[in-house]
């Protein structure tokens, strides 16, 4: 866990991923047969090795946290890691979305001969960087994987009604045999370039975080490592290229609009006990829900607590 560790001291914001940006360049100048590329944005593009098409992996490098003290310090146990500041005595999150992303893709990167890897600014303020990407760079690419998504068993086949992958590379990727699920997900990097005209498929994983977006994240160790397990059967097994046209329909019936889905996400967070304002929740997911407004988010806390407080005369359930 020595490089997820590094990895989670750098503070790197949407805007000033830098400090990412430069570790991960000296890092990945030590492997041999890497080529390493920028562009005006300062989203980052690697090859390793010569090959007619790769596998590829793609994560973000800003994160949403605005506390980071100098002696923020990543603390791992037998199963966690989590942040924190002796000096503030307080918890203090990883930023682990994305950087568990990253820490999967630079594992790969030592361990595989042929792959490509892209890692993408600003996302968590409108996909910005995978908006503005070298789409060519995908060209040759059999699919491409994000592990960007909190928990440990979700596999993202569609995100805001635009389809990812084939059912062809879903049966190819093994992904039941690690405990993993289809489902819907949220705004990420890969649903950006699929609307850019990604002809692969591609897929959004739960890579092992918790509690995204807040100072209180932790990363659960053996969920990561189930994650890396995953993407590393996908690149062994997965050998040919999976075309995928995406579709992107208007609105389909029977999936969440933005305020369910940001109603699912914030309920789920608030069961965890933690006391939230209306203002905090703007501020943790405005990036990732960017339609909604704070009375949006002031409806959705007031509806959580008109669900879970029934009065009983004195008595409160």
């Amino acid at each position: 866990m020595e490089l997820l560790k590094k990895l989670y001291q750098i503070y790197s914001p949407s805007g000033k991923e830098r400090a990412m940006t430069k570790f991960i360049w000296d890092y990945v100048k030590r492997i041999p047969g890497v080529k390493l590329e920028t562009d005006k944005i300062g989203n980052l593009y690697i090859t390793k090795g010569d090959a007619e098409s790769y596998p590829c992996i793609a994560a973000h490098l800003d994160q949403v946290q605005r506390l980071h003290s100098k002696d923020f310090t990543a603390i791992e146990t037998e199963e966690i890691i989590f942040g924190y500041s002796s000096r503030n005595k307080r918890q203090e999150g990883l930023g682990a979305d994305d950087k568990n992303g990253i820490w999967i893709a630079l594992k790969c990167l030592k361990k595989y001969d042929t792959l490509k890897l892209a890692f993408f600014v600003s996302e968590e303020v409108g996909c910005i960087g995978s908006g503005k990407a070298v789409m060519d760079f995908f060209n040759d690419c059999r699919f491409v994987i994000q592990p960007d998504r909190r928990g440990y068993q979700d596999i993202v086949t569609e995100i805001g009604w635009t389809s990812l992958c084939s059912p062809g590379f879903l049966k190819a990727s093994g992904y039941k045999q690690f405990g993993y699920r289809e489902t819907h997900g949220m705004m990420t990097d890969v649903q950006e370039l699929k609307e850019r005209g990604l002809q692969v498929s591609c897929t959004n994983l739960s890579c092992g975080y918790y509690e995204p977006h807040t100072d209180h994240e932790f990363t659960i160790k053996k969920d990561l490592m189930n994650c890396l397990s995953l993407v590393e059967h996908i690149i062994e097994n997965c050998t040919d290229t999976y075309p995928h046209q995406a579709e992107i329909p208007g609105r389909r019936r029977g999936i969440y609009d933005e305020f369910d889905e940001a109603t699912d996400e914030i309920f789920a967070l608030l069961d965890h006990g933690e006391l939230w304002s209306a203002e905090d929740l703007y501020y943790m997911y405005h990036s990732v829900f960017p339609q909604l407004d704070m009375e949006d988010y002031q409806r959705i806390y007031t509806e959580y607590y008109n669900l879970n407080t029934i009065e009983y005369g004195e008595q409160k359930l």
